[in-house]
């Protein structure tokens, strides 16, 4: 039986997981990430957004895509595509909270097309939540 590589699946193609606890608030680490400038981070820039089920939305740095599921404070998941992608990936971004105060927020994204774009996107996502980290220091 051949080993898969890391990230790789059998279903859905090569994915990627990243998170990171922060001090905020589920309500804080949701606020932050869907605030303009929260979306510039991980969306790019936006004429219009509505974080709503079935809103697609387009960056002008030409990421793409649409919102699935968006249940406030907790999830929100989309399909999400740079423009140079053939196809696009499912983005989930969860906010977990066991303690008060506390919040993981984690980016979870599969259908990658291979493991270059896998190892892009996790430099990526690990950035994004180095900016909300300073943001909120």
């Amino acid at each position: 039986m051949e080993k898969k590589a890391v990230g790789q699946t059998a279903s859905v193609g090569v994915q990627i997981g990243v998170r990171r606890t922060l001090s905020l608030s589920p309500e804080d680490a949701w606020n932050s990430l869907m605030s303009e400038s929260g979306l510039r981070l991980w969306l790019g820039t936006l004429a219009t957004v509505s974080i709503e089920p079935k809103h697609c939305f387009e960056s002008a740095e030409g990421i793409s895509g649409e919102l699935r599921i968006v249940k406030p404070f907790q999830q929100i998941r989309l399909t999400w595509k740079k423009k140079e992608w053939q196809k696009p990936s499912t983005l989930q971004i969860r906010f977990l909270s066991k303690t008060a105060g506390k919040t993981t927020i984690s980016f979870h994204q599969e259908n990658l097309s291979d493991l270059r774009v896998r190892e892009e996107m996790k430099m990526h996502w690990e950035a994004v939540l180095e900016k909300i980290k300073e943001k909120h220091a």
